[in-house]
């Protein structure tokens, strides 16, 4: 029988990245990646070289680490994820950081994550403002019972799940914050054929032939559903800072700013309802 060394070496030689391969052989095996060094010259049993093996081929072939694990780390969270929902990355946290930099820190405020996908985004603001009232929504059922897994598995249960379109189901409603990763790569964007993005669901990426069709509908309606002085924050594209500026300008916010994530990228839009 292989041990664990061999095993290792053999698939950073197939997958030429030596983190990937140790995040599939951990989860092959059942076991966390520290016990790996400590056990590296342990035999390893032909189901579990077996299964190890298929999980290589299979990232070989462009499959997301993710999907094959089925998690992936966010925030402080630990996230199930599905071919169902989009894989959060690590830049969706500066959506976090300025939307708990604008929450109000008394009383209970309303708090509606657009699209929440795995539910990243509201878990990880219900997780650091328990005092706030958050609503995660998403057109997609599947997506949404991923999201409410996630919120009992992290033991964030007073969250709340609506299936809704945008705001097709909050009629009458009014939030202190509404955030949103919407879709935004323009479907004819050649990217969408590349690497992880292949195997995400295209509904969640993909947004009219500029990107920017689901941001206009949400720069357009948020400020129906926004408290007196709430803030409406989005993520968005590199390229699409100005554009998401002037979206927020013709729809009467105020305090219209951009953020750049640590790559120094445009990534992140938001205004204040006057």
């Amino acid at each position: 029988m292989p041990d664990l060394r061999q095993l290792r070496a053999a698939a950073i030689a197939r997958l030429g990245d030596r983190v990937e391969a140790d995040i599939l052989l951990a989860h092959a095996l059942g076991k966390p990646r520290s016990w790996l060094i400590a056990h590296a010259d342990d035999a390893v049993d032909p189901a579990g070289a077996s299964a190890f093996a298929a999980l290589v081929e299979r990232r070989a072939a462009g499959e997301p680490v993710a999907y094959l694990t089925g998690r992936r780390g966010f925030w402080t969270l630990e996230l199930e994820v599905t071919p169902a929902t989009l894989i959060p990355r690590p830049e969706t946290e500066l959506l976090v950081e300025l939307a708990l930099a604008r929450l109000p820190q008394d009383g209970s405020p309303r708090v509606v994550d657009l699209g929440t996908g795995s539910g990243a985004v509201a878990l990880a603001i219900a997780r650091e403002c328990p005092h706030a009232r958050v609503l995660a929504t998403d057109a997609s059922a599947a997506a949404l019972a991923v999201a409410r897994r996630n919120a009992g598995t992290n033991q964030l249960r007073s969250v709340a799940f609506a299936e809704s379109d945008w705001f097709d189901a909050l009629t009458g409603e009014r939030f202190d914050l509404i955030v949103s990763n919407p879709p935004y790569i323009a479907a004819d964007d050649p990217h969408l054929g590349q690497g992880d993005l292949r195997f995400e669901p295209a509904s969640a990426l993909a947004s009219g032939g500029d990107g920017l069709d689901d941001i206009r509908r949400i720069a357009g309606g948020a400020r129906a559903h926004l408290a007196a002085d709430g803030w409406l924050l989005f993520e968005h594209g590199w390229d699409q800072g100005a554009a998401a500026r002037g979206l927020l300008e013709a729809a009467g916010y105020r305090e219209i700013f951009t953020a750049r994530d640590l790559e120094q990228r445009d990534r992140v839009s938001g205004g204040r309802a006057a």
